[in-house]
């Protein structure tokens, strides 16, 4: 398979690290406006902020997850990296998949329950549901920036080739 130009390669890379930083400023987000949920008492303030975290999950934080996938697997298969070659590209593969996971499904879901049940501010169930969308919020956050700091630091090395064992 041919591989990309370096000005190529430099362009994908960009685009990868736009979609990135989107999807880590869009979970940043989140976790500012969910602990601005705990800051009031006024349940039309509460819904518009859970109201903003899903708009913002249903537009930039769709589109930035999958420009971050798409970007990233092709700048896997059309250089020198692979998908499979490099542990720490291996390891960034499966937390993005934890990752894609995370904010698709439990994000999602905690901040549409968050939004139907914001009529039941006070209730048990509710602050049990913002308290596990908060804790997947900085799970996210926590993951993200260790795909990041991988990135820069590609630790681990190349997986040994079957010829080498």
């Amino acid at each position: 398979m041919k591989h990309l130009s370096l000005t190529q390669k430099k362009w994908w890379l960009t685009a990868h690290i736009l979609f990135s930083a989107i999807w880590l400023g869009v979970t940043v987000t989140f976790l500012i406006l969910s602990i601005s949920v705990l800051m009031t008492n006024d349940i039309g303030t509460i819904k518009a902020y859970y109201l903003s975290m899903l708009r913002l999950e249903q537009t930039a934080g769709r589109v930035s997850i999958i420009g971050t996938v798409i970007t990233g697997f092709l700048l896997s298969i059309l250089t020198k990296w692979g998908l499979l070659k490099f542990y720490w590209i291996i390891f960034k593969e499966i937390i993005t998949l934890i990752c894609m996971a995370l904010g698709f499904l439990f994000i999602y879901f905690w901040t549409l329950k968050g939004f139907n049940d914001s009529d039941k501010f006070l209730s048990d169930a509710f602050f049990v549901n913002h308290y596990q969308l908060m804790t997947g919020i900085v799970l996210q956050i926590i993951f993200l920036t260790t795909l990041f700091i991988i990135s820069v630091f590609k630790p681990w090395g190349q997986r040994m080739k079957k010829n080498e064992i």
